[in-house]
């Protein structure tokens, strides 16, 4: 099973880390072309108000509430009822997304206003952004539609196609961005349009693979189907429990469009390089191990269930430890390698840098909530995410609004990722106290492995490596000095988990107290 469990992390892992890599030369591009502007400022407010909806209902909630009893059909009910469920969920969540879409095109004025109140006293921004929001929003049904038929092939084992689905947001954004910008009198409405035909061809490229599976040949409103109905229930208490962290980084725009022009897009170039690893590890970790925890607690195996969300923390401190202390001490190397060129300087690294510092130190923290929230939802508990996640937000909100004004958008960042370390913690606490999470033995070994080797690493970084010279060097200099970087400091970190004593089996011996 964990060899099963690490093939199918490897394959979400390697497939992510090709759209991630297209993700970055997505955004050095636009970077590159629009800088950092009122624009674009008016763009990513756009793109993020469906973006965050799209996690809340159907990465976030709808899948967390959909896998585990999607499992249940699976394991105790006939194909005829699965194929029925699956085709009664998918024509109820169509329907209620064609309403929402609708319902957001016409409110956009008003979401705007709710999202970014800042941007209404600057007209002509407010009403670029009300236009981007009206093109992009339509994007909601497309890519959670997609994110469904992901959910129903991750459940049957196929992580690779749902896995590289997003690379296709990032080809469309490209083109639109070399090809279509020049023709429009403002720019960045060829990015809006970019991301609507992105969500037409992700859906188009999963549909093939999701019928060959024999599970969905067509829409079925199923609004009073048991199944259905079980979905919505865990639903609705999951929008919160799984999205937290998307709730604080939209409550960070909303801040953020009262501070100084430009701070929108310092704090989305920043949580852009937070995402590539979390999207890697987090996402990747998190796509496998809710079918697998479903699935356990679906057969009553309590003993498997620890053992693979034991197995799961592991790995993700293993790597996510060395990430975040990376992350934080390269924030500066990293964001001149990508992004300073043409209209984004000097400045505009600085600053982005603060706030990736901010963000970098919650990434640990990002990381285990991915890890921690399927516990619960795959035992179809979603109130206690919920609960614990309604804590965190109110942390974010009162350490936002204390950090804002002495260091305004890095303050944003700050109080995102203490709140993240608060839900985490809460979250690991509640799994012990019930004992559905037993630690192996060895963790305090383990863990003290894992910091010796950071701490060589982190030394190497603060001593060794001339973070200055960055803002000065040409492209190729920068990114042949960040690739000796980064490779010199894998390798430290290796050498120091190995001279530590940290072997491959300590990430699968589980021997679990009674």
């Amino acid at each position: 099973m964990t060899k099963q469990l690490y093939k199918s992390t490897a394959i979400v892992s390697g497939m992510t880390l090709i759209s991630r890599v297209m993700g970055f030369v997505r955004d050095m591009l636009i970077a590159n072309l629009f800088g950092v502007s009122p624009a674009t400022d008016a763009f990513f407010v756009a793109f993020k108000i469906p973006n965050f909806l799209r996690r809340l209902f159907a990465e976030g909630a709808f899948a967390h509430a959909f896998v585990p009893v999607l499992s249940d059909y699976k394991h105790n009910g006939s194909k005829a009822d699965l194929k029925s469920f699956i085709e009664k969920t998918a024509g109820t969540l169509a329907g209620l997304l064609g309403l929402i879409t609708l319902a957001g095109v016409i409110a956009a004025p008003l979401l705007i206003i709710f999202f970014a109140p800042g941007f209404l006293w600057e007209g002509s921004q407010y009403d670029l952004a009300v236009q981007l929001v009206q093109i992009t929003f339509p994007y909601l049904l497309f890519i959670s539609l997609t994110a469904f038929a992901g959910s129903i092939l991750n459940a049957h084992g196929m992580f690779a196609i749902p896995a590289i689905t997003p690379i296709f947001l990032n080809i469309c954004m490209i083109v639109t961005a070399i090809w279509l910008a020049p023709v429009f009198a403002e720019p960045i409405v060829a990015l809006a349009w970019g991301v609507f035909i992105a969500g037409v061809v992700q859906l188009l490229f999963q549909l093939p693979v999701l019928f060959r599976l024999g599970v969905l040949s067509r829409l079925r409103w199923g609004w009073r189907d048991s199944g259905v109905r079980r979905v919505i229930k865990l639903m609705l208490p999951a929008i919160f429990g799984v999205s937290v962290v998307q709730i604080n980084l939209l409550f960070g725009t909303l801040m953020a469009s009262f501070l100084a022009s430009g701070s929108v897009s310092w704090l989305y170039y920043s949580d852009r390089l937070v995402e590539f690893p979390l999207g890697i590890l987090g996402v990747a970790v998190s796509s496998v191990i809710l079918p697998n925890l479903a699935k356990n607690y679906a057969a009553e195996d309590t003993m498997a269930f620890s053992k693979s969300l034991d197995w799961g923390l592991k790995l993700v401190i293993l790597i996510g430890m060395p990430a975040t202390l990376g992350l934080v001490l390269l924030s500066q190397p990293l964001l001149a390698t990508l992004f300073q060129y043409n209209e984004f300087g000097a400045d505009d690294v600085a600053m982005a840098g603060k706030s990736l510092m901010a963000f970098a130190l919650g990434l640990l923290a990002f990381v285990l909530i991915k890890v921690l929230v399927p516990a619960f939802t795959s035992r179809m508990d979603t109130r206690t995410p919920v609960r614990f996640g309604l804590y965190a937000i109110v942390c974010n909100m009162v350490l936002s609004i204390a950090l804002v004004f002495p260091l305004a958008h890095a303050g944003i960042a700050l109080a995102t990722s203490l709140a993240a370390y608060l839900n985490a913690g809460l979250l690991l606490i509640n799994l012990l106290k019930q004992q559905v999470y037993q630690p192996g033995d060895g963790w305090w070994v383990f863990m003290l492995r894992v910091l010796f080797a950071s701490c060589v690493m982190s030394i190497f970084l603060t001593y060794f490596v001339d973070q200055q010279l960055w803002l000065v060097w040409n492209v190729s200099q920068r990114g042949l000095h960040l690739v000796m970087v980064i490779g010199l400091s894998m390798l430290i970190y290796l050498i120091g988990l190995a001279v530590s004593g940290l072997r491959v089996r300590h990430l699968h011996e589980h021997e679990f107290r009674s």
